[in-house]
């Protein structure tokens, strides 16, 4: 949490914060995919993410809950206002990531 001694930062500037959570194994993935396909529940989630484990999913949504980013609903888990305005950050990177495997595959 921002304020907090993280990887790469003992003051825990903010972005670093940020940087050390989105780093996790499966957190940005699941931060994704619940943004991409709203709310869901715990078993549709891992189906969803593929080869997350119970264990990695429910850590992860526990982190994410604990950062404000995602919430607990009627129909399991759904991404906060918060974790929403997030994706919308990180969504050009999805983007990105699509022109960087064209360029990739040109170069073949």
């Amino acid at each position: 949490m921002p304020g907090q001694p993280v990887r790469g930062s003992r003051s825990g500037a903010p972005i670093m914060a940020l940087f050390d959570l989105l780093g996790r194994h499966w957190a940005m993935g699941v931060l994704w995919t619940l943004s991409e396909i709203g709310p869901c529940t715990f078993r549709k989630l891992q189906e969803d993410c593929e080869s997350i484990s119970p264990a990695a999913l429910n850590t992860r949504l526990k982190e994410l809950q604990a950062a404000g980013f995602v919430h607990r609903v009627e129909d399991g888990y759904a991404p906060t206002e918060l974790g929403l305005r997030l994706y919308g950050q990180l969504r050009p990177l999805g983007d990105f990531s699509k022109e960087w495997a064209r360029h990739l595959n040109a170069q073949d």
